[in-house]
């Protein structure tokens, strides 16, 4: 039988420091193949982008790079990866693969029990490594964070000095960012890629931006330049979690007095948001089905019956007649980011005053976000709509937001020109605008710009009662209890707590 190879099996972990798989494999005496499968069926799906890829194809032409430095370039394979992993063992005796536990959806998740199911039948050794902060197989959540805690204080793991090249491992050309593979691209910007331009972004945050974190998170205008812009170099590996966590610790310790009056309190505020992003996508790993069935089934068939296609398609266009509400969608549209809050908005929106199910807005927005994490999105889909059990109803009021988080018009008029001759009074509300004689503006509403599509106060009252009805329906306590043991987040509490009865009023804070 010829010599034994090993597979590297590359996924969101596009990296070579802190790549757990990586190093061991290159530790080996067999030759590793590092290896990224394109699978044509997973952009099929509907919550797969263009600009994800245009993303993911930064990142491989990176690591690629990285990995010529180590002496083997990365082989890249375009087909169902049950398929591409049978055939590499049966030219290359593969004896183990190495990679890391995935924490995508439901199709993903499918996709690996497939390949574990194939190692068991040829014989090939199967070894993950955790990802981030996430415990597969994990028991109960009461000493979860104390796990996640324990992983990012480990030391990283160092890129390899080399890797034993394979001979003749031929490799299928890399698709390019404009192959019909991937759809059409949606219009606007996509975020640039890979292990460069992630340090970049990270060194850029802890050194500067980082200051107006706090100050700048919730309203469009500035949240841009002060978040972190980490969230998709953490989606696809260009970052690992433990990385940033230690880089926060290192900067911090770094500070003087005076910068700790800036910047301290701002990367402790990004620190818990990174924690809360692993405990958000625990919620899928314990629970796959989240991305299609609510957390709580009392909810389920509560929306799918009424759902009205032109409010869908005029949420989705940015053409509702809600000047905040469409901006903050065209602004989505064009850069594939925006700020938590507005994203939050937008769900509430769709899932409240439109009452539009959150099964159908998913995957729309996923499309639209670059940094599209699934368990962060599905959870966030039904905290947002109210189908959890577990979390506080907060229905946005999207005139209240607008006047809150863009007073004088500025991020309105940037994405709906049409408003632009409107008087700040009226901007927020072009519905009241009367054109009067001395008046020099020519905008006509239902013409320039669409009127509203439901009135906010009548929608917001018809929802509140719909869901109310539900929470206050027999057993729904009981089944919301359930869920939160599963799903829901834990405080450091005693022995005696833990044992009490938890508590159903919505314990988690807002990602």
């Amino acid at each position: 039988m010829s010599q034994k190879h090993n597979i590297i099996w590359f996924k969101r972990d596009l990296r070579a420091d802190d790549n757990a798989p990586l190093l061991t494999a290159s530790r080996q005496k067999d030759p590793a193949i590092p290896l990224y499968i394109v699978e044509p069926d997973h952009w099929l799906q509907p919550d797969a982008s263009p600009r994800h890829w245009h993303f993911i194809h930064d990142c491989l032409c990176d690591l690629n790079i990285e990995l010529q430095d180590l002496g083997q370039e990365l082989v890249v394979r375009v087909g169902s990866a049950v398929d591409i992993l049978a055939q590499l063992h049966s030219d290359y005796n593969i004896g183990t693969l190495y990679t890391h536990e995935e924490t995508g959806n439901l199709w993903s998740y499918r996709r690996d029990i497939a390949v574990q199911n194939l190692c068991t039948d040829l014989g090939i050794r199967l070894q993950t490594s955790p990802s981030n902060g996430i415990v597969r197989r994990l028991g109960n959540r009461d000493n979860w964070s104390n796990i996640r805690n324990k992983r990012m204080a480990e030391a990283l793991h160092p890129k390899p000095n080399a890797l034993q090249a394979v001979e003749r491992c031929p490799s299928d050309a890399l698709p390019t960012k404009y192959d019909p593979m991937f759809g059409k691209l949606p219009i606007g910007q996509v975020q640039k890629g890979g292990r460069i331009q992630a340090i970049k972004d990270l060194r850029s945050f802890l050194d500067d931006r980082s200051r107006g974190y706090l100050s700048h998170i919730s309203g469009p205008n500035k949240s841009e330049f002060y978040c972190s812009r980490l969230s998709t170099h953490l989606t696809f590996g260009t970052l690992s979690a433990r990385e940033v966590s230690q880089s926060i610790a290192k900067r911090r310790a770094q500070l003087s007095t005076e910068e700790n009056k800036s910047f301290g309190r701002n990367l402790r505020a990004f620190e818990s948001r990174l924690a809360w992003r692993c405990h958000f996508i625990q919620k899928i790993e314990d629970q796959p089905e989240i991305e299609t069935h609510c957390m709580h089934p009392a909810f389920e068939n509560l929306r799918e019956a009424t759902h009205n296609p032109a409010h869908f398609q005029a949420w989705a266009d940015g053409t509702t007649g809600f000047p905040f509400i469409d901006a903050c969608m065209r602004n989505l549209i064009a850069k594939g980011w925006i700020t938590f809050r507005m994203r939050a908005m937008l769900v509430s929106f769709a899932s409240y005053q439109l009452w539009l199910d959150w099964r159908v807005t998913g995957p729309h927005l996923a499309r639209l976000f670059t940094d599209y994490e699934p368990g962060i999105h599905y959870s966030q889909m039904q905290m947002q709509s109210g189908v959890t059990g577990i979390n506080a109803i907060r229905i946005y009021n999207p005139v209240k937001q607008s006047k809150e988080h863009d007073p004088n018009g500025v991020f309105i008029r940037k994405w709906i020109p049409e408003l632009k001759e409107i008087p700040d009074d009226y901007v927020h509300e072009p519905w009241n605008f009367t054109p009067n004689l001395i008046s020099s503006s020519k905008f006509r509403l239902g013409q320039d710009y669409p009127a509203p599509i439901v009135d906010n106060v009548t929608a917001t009252r018809a929802a509140k009662e719909k869901i109310f009805d539900i929470k206050d329906g027999p057993g729904f306590k009981t089944a919301a209890n359930t869920v939160f043991v599963k799903l829901g987040s834990r405080k450091v509490q005693s022995r005696k707590a833990r044992k009490a009865k938890p508590k159903t009023n919505g314990q988690l804070s807002l990602f």
